[in-house]
């Protein structure tokens, strides 16, 4: 096996086969990031001395003609190459002969895959922004379209009180502004440029890292080269926080887009072909869309937990241990552009019910109206809650405000922030906005 390791022996094949495992194939994602890397890390090379210009110049034509493979599709880890930094490397070396070789100087495999995976991440982290931004927007417009629209509200499963369209998709497009706060922070802590701490306690090289940090628009550093390698597994963390920050938000509205959909409910409907039926039952539309983006969420919020145990328990310095993050990692992230992807595609075929307040049923949830407008007329709070309550016991609770099949949310006379009269859509906007912005 070709290894930037190898010493004179090599490992067996079963020592191979379970050490590498599956990284050959996840590291295809990170080919790209890698040579960017050493792209900036030749210029650093030269501008200290340790490469002509014509070498150096020589060496990034190489390696942008194994990023045009990358990008093509056409570029492999070999069987019998160990990662994305050794084929890189090889195919270098067979193409320019020894010259290939000197791109190693200064650095390891170490700084090498943490320049990878927090340029990657980057990258990601911006997708997701992107994506969550996308699905802010359509749901703060479906909060301005549907604000007047009645939606029965439930605490404990219960009926509770007048909601409505507008403030249940403009909650979880206010909940998405706090998601994005969560983003930003695992940007800040990804953004940093950990290439010249070599394999952890730096490089007798007078390596220019503010020069690399500069080329691959990090903020800054990171100064201290333990510290540098301390953050494997760190950032991946902070990654995944968010990603199930944005997770949880999406798990819980698919949850109520699943119960929604029920007929006992119908209080939103998509088209037949957004929904599934059964081998038996003709007349079933399953909410399978939503079922499959509550379980893939489900899945990403265990992923800071696995991320956190397993760059657990062990001591400053790289460890093999840390090659398996990206097992946890990448399927995450790919689960949640899914997710967010199809949420927002859903979201633009979602119909409304305009008529929910038409079943007497729904009736009872005034009943905190009621005591206000008995409260407002002179009547002892306790006391107008007791007589209503008794109301509605009796089964004789009747809501002296307009019929409830015809009220709009602003009949209700609901004002103060956050209320079904007044979302403060422009703010939570103005919010998001601010989150943003990294």
């Amino acid at each position: 096996m070709a290894t930037l390791w190898n010493k004179g022996t090599e490992a067996t094949e079963i020592v191979d086969r379970f050490t590498v495992g599956n990284d050959r194939a996840l590291d295809l994602r990170l080919a790209a990031y890698d040579i960017e890397g050493s792209q900036a890390h030749i210029r650093m090379l030269e501008s200290i001395g340790l490469l002509t210009e014509k070498e150096r110049k020589t060496l990034s034509e190489g390696l942008d003609r194994i990023l045009v493979a990358v990008k093509a599709g056409n570029f492999q880890v070999e069987d019998d190459v160990e990662d994305i930094h050794s084929q890189v490397e090889l195919m270098l070396t067979r193409e320019l002969g020894d010259l290939g070789k000197r791109i190693h100087a200064g650095r390891s495999r170490n700084d090498q895959v943490l320049v990878d995976l927090k340029l990657f991440m980057r990258d990601e982290l911006r997708q997701v922004r992107a994506e969550v931004l996308t699905l802010f927007n359509t749901l703060q417009t479906l909060s301005e379209q549907h604000k007047e629209v009645l939606l029965p509200g439930y605490t404990h499963g219960q009926l509770a009180m007048p909601s409505s369209f507008g403030m249940w998709f403009g909650a979880y497009a206010e909940a998405l502004t706090e998601d994005m706060v969560q983003l930003g922070a695992a940007y800040r802590i990804v953004n940093r440029n950990p290439l010249g701490s070599a394999a952890g306690y730096g490089s007798s090289f007078p390596l220019d890292r503010a020069l690399t940090t500069s080329l691959l628009g990090f903020d800054q550093p990171v100064y201290n080269s333990v510290a540098a390698q301390l953050g494997r597994g760190r950032g991946e963390l902070a990654l995944t926080a968010a990603l199930a920050a944005v997770a949880l938000t999406l798990n819980k509205f698919a949850a109520d887009c699943a119960l929604y959909m029920s007929p006992n409910l119908g209080f939103i409907h998509f088209p037949d072909a957004l929904t599934t039926g059964s081998s038996i039952m003709p007349h079933k539309k399953n909410p399978d869309v939503w079922e499959i983006v509550r379980g893939k969420c489900n899945r990403i919020l265990a992923c800071p937990g696995e991320i956190a145990l397993m760059a657990s328990n062990l001591p400053h310095g790289y460890h093999r241990d840390y090659q398996l993050l990206k097992e946890v990692l990448f399927p995450a992230l790919d689960q949640l552009h899914d997710c967010l992807q199809m949420s927002d595609y859903m979201l633009q075929q979602i119909e409304v019910n305009t008529h929910i307040f038409e079943n007497p049923l729904y009736e009872t949830l005034f009943t905190v109206e009621e005591v206000n407008r008995r409260v407002l007329a002179g009547i002892p709070f306790r006391e107008a809650y007791r007589q209503v309550g008794i109301e509605v016991n009796e089964g004789r609770f009747h809501y002296e405000g307009p019929a409830p099949a015809s009220l709009k949310a602003s009949d209700l006379g609901h004002t103060h922030i956050g209320s079904l009269g007044n979302l403060c859509t422009k703010e939570i906007a103005a919010a998001m906005a601010s989150a943003a912005a990294w």
